[in-house]
């Protein structure tokens, strides 16, 4: 995808427009439905026009924290997300960073809390944040106890496991990525990529 194109609607002086191009760009293999969450860095005044463009989809969004006019939004499919959080593995790695159960509104409660709290108290951060992104739960384990070191391969996230696998998600996260945007180049809005992803 050319660089011109990524940079000119990015910078784009109509805020509707650059926000969903943002959403699109940052987001797609989530609205592609090849991941159950993502997560994204807004202005405040962007959070206001959310609802407009997920209406009538399945996606939910859920405002992690506001700090400094910026707001931290995870989207997710409920469904789909409550099963993920069902996982074994997910829930016996996030029992170590103190969430419990698969009630979303509960779980994502948590992670705000613990995002706030790093935001308000210059804290660790809690990556324990990549396995609700989907990031393969031993991945994410070890970027904690390497301390983000001595991975083998770098992408959408540290892998230190598998990385013939995570180049295949990788490679597939990019095709989504340049399907998506030429969606949307040719005319096609946020809801309309979601809905043909299903």
């Amino acid at each position: 995808m050319p660089y011109e194109v990524v940079i000119y609607m990015l910078s784009c002086g109509d805020l509707r427009k650059r926000l969903q191009f943002q959403i699109i760009f940052q987001c797609a293999p989530f609205l592609k439905g090849l991941k159950v969450a993502c997560i994204m860095n807004l202005r405040g005044a962007a959070c206001e026009e959310l609802d407009s463009f997920f209406e009538g989809t399945e996606v939910y969004y859920r405002v992690l924290t506001r700090q400094k006019g910026r707001c931290l939004v995870l989207f997710y499919r409920e469904r789909e997300f409550e099963s993920y959080l069902g996982r074994e593995d997910v829930q016996e790695f996030l029992k170590v960073y103190g969430y419990s159960g698969t009630d979303i509104q509960v779980v994502l409660g948590r992670l705000s809390r613990r995002v706030c709290q790093y935001a308000e108290h210059n804290s660790g951060f809690p990556h324990e944040i990549g396995v609700f992104l989907d990031y393969p739960v031993e991945d994410v384990a070890c970027f904690i106890r390497e301390r983000g070191r001595n991975s083998l391969l770098d992408g959408y996230w540290k892998v230190y496991h598998n990385p013939v696998r995570a180049q295949m998600t990788f490679y597939a996260y990019d095709k989504a990525k340049v399907s998506a945007v030429n969606e949307y180049l040719s005319g096609r809005s946020v809801r309309d990529i979601i809905l043909r992803a299903r």
